[in-house]
């Protein structure tokens, strides 16, 4: 399975209440592959009626018996059945998320895929498992009993990206469910295709209709009628920091909950004694993995002077052999990036590196005529105050520089406004612990990289967000904390 005449690609609609429906407008989307730039699907161009429809959807749903009175372990059920299909299905999405925004199939099938199975598996669990406490009150004296109930917060409008659309839906739409909450999701207009699958098989799966809603468009339209709609209870984002702040400047206006996941620059840092067998190419891959399209990749290297020299020329070494061609290819390491208005950002960033003094390594390799295609490109060099050691340039483009102290590497890696994650590569465990506990970051990884599970709450200090993806605090954010106080004596 590896053309488009071995799919059937969903029909582009919207889902509403269970059902599928064009955009009220008649509008719709072409759906480009960045591979070729050619136009294979069309989506439905929603608008805020759309949205409106299917906020009341998803309240009618929120509030029937049927789901809101629905047994925790049947709900658990029901999410086991929505990883089994997605399972089932794992190669047809692969398959059209690497038409839809470039990335390898084969990486999707180990990265992307597992990760939405998992995720609803996981989430399965947790349906029995959301509960309050007993309290032990002091009050007046009197006998009381006190205790706290977690109650999901509502319908809640979710807002996905284009890097990967599969898993970043899935890591939303599970955790919701399992907190027993309605959804209103809006994928990005650049990679709706899998989101859209996913739906069909949600609903395949047995899950009410409903509970589930899909609208499809563009941000200042769908997304901004879904973020500013009275009937919202919680706003779950993942994007960039700028929409981030918008939608946070918005919920003030009525306090509506929010949760973000946003940009990166995180820091690899490898320090003297590092297994450079295992960091340099751990390092590699780190910003170069789905063509460095990924909110926590490498993207800042911190690498100790004395090894600085060996580690930028291993990179390099790597980078020469990586694979360039699209997704269908499996020998394709890297893919195209999502289009051409992102690859022309890239490559005006490797030129703002130059242009402030880095040396500009990259492979002297062919690409492909067709398609909007990045080489990996290492800056070397660059300073601390360098625009390209600072912004999130969301390709694969390392800034590079040299550290001389345990101190200087931490100064340098929390210098950012980011705080999404870190990568450090040392022996010395007692080292290593006492660096991830000094750097700025929601994840720090110690001498591996890119390990993202279900178990494990993901999110960002600082400017890369507000709460948490997954885990126990990812399930606990679409819940409200409720106290109860009863009094026992007469």
């Amino acid at each position: 399975m590896n053309s488009l005449n071995d799919l059937v690609l969903p029909s582009g609609k919207m889902l509403v209440g269970g059902d599928w429906r064009d955009a009220l407008s008649g509008e719709t989307i072409p759906v480009e592959n960045p591979a070729n730039g050619e136009i294979f699907a069309q989506l439905a161009a929603g608008g805020a009626e759309d949205i409106d429809l299917a906020v009341k959807a998803a309240r009618a749903a929120f509030e029937s018996p049927g789901w809101s009175k629905m047994r925790p372990i049947d709900r658990s059920r029901l999410l086991e059945q929505v990883a089994l299909k997605l399972e089932a299905h794992a190669e047809e999405l692969a398959l059209i998320d690497s038409f839809d925004n470039g990335k390898p199939k084969h990486l999707a099938m180990m990265v992307d895929v597992p990760s939405a199975v998992e995720v609803f598996r996981y989430m399965a669990g947790w349906c029995t498992k959301i509960y309050g406490k007993t309290l032990s009150v002091s009050g007046d004296g009197r006998q009381y009993h006190a205790y706290t109930l977690r109650q999901p917060v509502g319908v809640v409008g979710q807002i996905v990206p284009w890097n990967y659309p599969l898993p970043m839906a899935a890591w939303k739409v599970a955790s919701a469910l399992a907190a027993g909450c309605t959804v209103v999701l809006k994928p990005s207009e650049v990679a709706s295709l899998s989101t859209l699958r996913m739906a069909e098989l949600i609903l395949e799966a047995g899950v009410p209709p409903g509970v589930v809603n899909v609208v499809t468009g563009y941000g200042e339209t769908v997304g901004e009628a879904l973020i500013t709609h009275p009937d919202i209870d919680k706003i779950a984002f993942t994007g960039s920091t700028n929409v981030g702040k918008h939608i946070l400047r918005s919920s003030a206006n009525d306090l509506r909950r929010v949760s973000l996941e946003l940009g990166g620059k995180s820091p690899t840092i490898i320090m003297p004694d590092a297994d450079l067998e295992k960091a340099i190419p751990d390092a590699a891959m780190a910003i170069f993995f789905n063509s460095g399209q990924t909110c926590f990749a490498g993207s800042r290297l911190l690498c100790h002077e004395s090894i600085y020299d060996t580690v930028i020329a291993g990179i390099n070494e790597v980078a020469k052999n990586l694979p360039i061609g699209p997704g269908q290819d499996p020998a394709t390491m890297i893919g195209p990036v999502v289009n051409k208005k992102q690859r022309d950002r890239i490559q005006s960033y490797i030129e703002i590196g130059r242009q402030e003094g880095a040396e500009v390594i990259s492979p002297n390799v062919p690409l492909p005529e067709q398609g909007y295609y990045v080489r990996p490109t290492i800056l070397s060099g660059v300073t601390a105050e360098s625009r390209v050691f600072n912004e999130e340039i969301f390709g694969p483009v390392l800034a590079a520089t040299k550290f001389s102290t345990e101190e200087e590497a931490i100064k340098l890696a929390n210098s950012s406004c980011y705080g999404l994650g870190a990568n450090l590569y040392c022996k010395d465990m007692k080292t290593s612990h006492r660096m991830a506990a000094a750097l700025q970051a929601g994840t720090v990884w110690i001498n591996t990289y890119f390990v993202v599970d279900a178990a494990m709450p993901f999110g960002g200090f600082k400017e890369s967000g507000i709460g948490r993806e997954v885990g126990d605090e990812g399930v606990l954010m679409y819940t409200e904390s409720k106290s109860v106080c009863a009094l026992l004596d007469d």
